[in-house]
């Protein structure tokens, strides 16, 4: 299963914190993570592997969004900071609707994406 992870630069630690504390469900090996560019590069740091795309405002918001749209995707995890302006908002609105449209869970806070990882630890 592709599992997406994003976080808005207010939410990287946030993000960090949350896969290191699910990293033993996230590293098991039926679990493939991906990520925008800078959200990768702070994961990779604590040692777990994800394959990063481009990052969210060259475009990274895009092509994850492409991936859910062709179901490479199943599952997008986007720490979005709500007290912040976004100058690629469109993307973050498209990527929304990509997961709607698909009927792909999504969690946009850290709480949401605690209850998706716990019901897919169940399921596995």
């Amino acid at each position: 299963m592709e599992i997406a992870i994003i976080a808005h630069d207010g939410k990287k630690a946030d993000m960090v914190q949350f896969i290191n504390k699910n990293k033993a469900l996230l590293a098991r090996e039926n679990i493939k993570l991906i990520a925008t560019g800078t959200t990768g590069s702070k994961v990779e740091a604590v040692g777990i592997k994800v394959k990063k795309m481009l990052s969210g405002p060259m475009g990274g918001d895009a092509q994850i969004a492409a991936r859910v749209a062709e179901g490479k995707c199943k599952m997008v995890l986007f720490f979005k900071d709500p007290n912040s302006s976004h100058p690629h908002e469109p993307d973050i609105s498209m990527l929304i609707r990509i997961c709607d449209v698909h009927n792909i869970p999504l969690a946009t806070n850290e709480a949401t994406a605690q209850l998706l990882l716990l019901g897919l630890d169940e399921m596995c």
